[in-house]
């Protein structure tokens, strides 16, 4: 249960982190008169024309509600003008942000902070997202083949009478094997074997338990020991591992951002009138969208939509997402579009995996 709140409590956290970053420049009011409550100036409309502040303020509890359901469902109606046009048309929000339609929509940050702390909430919710619980059950599945192997095996071996001459020994090397790995996927699961009598042959030809040993070697002390303390800490337990991994994930998840900046610029050499912030708006918008496209497909996932459709709109949506923002953000001819596409979409895979060596490196760390 403490789960589901504190997911609850992050969808709200970044709501309010968004709301934050997110002004709220063209949200309608009523005219008032007088002088500014925050700074004196005299009014002359529904805000402040010194400060901004809204010229009528609030004192009640509900209005402390207000702001909360505001923040996370809202976002001063932005959000609803925002999200459509992220979807169908995300190359014209990129351009009309970049040229100076602020008031209109969800700034790109606000956007990327929301979709990030509500995929975290979702995922807490629903037990993990569609690649971890697909992992969850393909090794529950195997687990499940191995056993039934293994106990098969087992049935033959208890009935010698019946086995042929050198049988009995294939059999033993064969249960030796499955056990093996069965063990493996006990270890990746639970971080403890199963069968004590079988491990990992080691190099000597004995057998040993699943286990770090290696040295790290980085030319520092210090880091070579906390490198290995974390590898250690990784391997005793693997879930304990895979679910700060995930955590990183989501307190890193802006590394994202100045990771993509220098291959958008350099699929973009040649587009004449951008700069680095266009580069940063359009990677967040499409960062953004990615995260609540995965956080839909794990929803599909998890209400029993088949596979091999979510599957495929995971395969397919992408790469039309990041060709039509490319060729309405830049102002691009369809061959140069899907070119300078198919060549971002090889850099996502970079940029995919410098931050997943990010957050193991982060996790060794501890």
């Amino acid at each position: 249960m403490s789960g589901e709140l504190d997911a609850a409590g992050t969808a709200i956290e970044g709501a309010l982190l968004g709301a934050v970053v997110e002004p709220s420049q063209g949200s309608a009011g009523t005219n008032q008169t007088g002088t500014c409550l925050n700074c004196g100036a005299t009014l002359g409309g529904p805000f402040c024309a010194s400060c901004g502040q809204k010229a009528q303020v609030h004192r009640t509890l509900s209005a402390i509600w207000h702001d909360i359901l505001h923040s996370v469902l809202h976002f001063d109606g932005k959000m609803w003008r925002t999200l459509p046009m992220l979807l169908v048309k995300p190359g014209e929000l990129t351009r009309r942000y970049v040229h100076g339609e602020r008031a209109k929509f969800v700034s790109p940050m606000a956007l990327f902070l929301f979709s990030i702390f509500l995929m975290f909430a979702v995922f807490s919710f629903s037990g993990g997202s569609a690649v971890q619980n697909n992992w969850q059950r393909g090794a529950q599945e195997e687990a499940t083949r191995l056993d039934k192997e293994i106990a098969a095996t087992e049935a033959r071996l208890s009935r010698p009478a019946k086995l042929k001459t050198g049988e009995a020994k294939e059999l033993s090397a064969k249960l030796n094997e499955l056990k093996m790995e069965r063990n493996g996927i006990a270890f990746a699961t639970t971080g403890a074997p199963i069968y004590d009598e079988a491990g990992v042959r080691s190099s000597d030809g004995g057998k040993r338990w699943l286990s770090y040993n290696s040295k790290a070697e980085t030319g520092w002390l210090w880091l070579d020991q906390t490198l290995d303390k974390g590898a250690k800490k990784m391997v005793s337990n693997p879930s304990l591992a895979f679910y700060k991994l995930q955590s990183n994930g989501y307190k890193f998840a802006w590394l994202l951002i100045p990771l993509s900046l220098p291959f958008v610029w350099l699929v973009t050499i040649g587009v004449r009138g951008h700069r680095f912030y266009d580069h940063a708006v359009f990677a967040t918008y499409s960062i953004a969208f990615m995260s609540l496209l995965f956080l839909s497909i794990t929803l599909m996932s998890r209400i029993g939509l088949d596979d091999s459709f979510w599957g495929l709109a995971f395969v397919l949506i992408p790469p039309i997402h990041i060709y039509k923002q490319l060729r309405h953000a830049y102002g691009l001819s369809r061959g140069s579009a899907m070119l300078r596409a198919s060549l971002l979409l090889l850099f996502i895979v970079i940029v995919v995996s410098l931050f997943a060596m990010t957050l193991l490196f982060l996790g060794l760390l501890g």
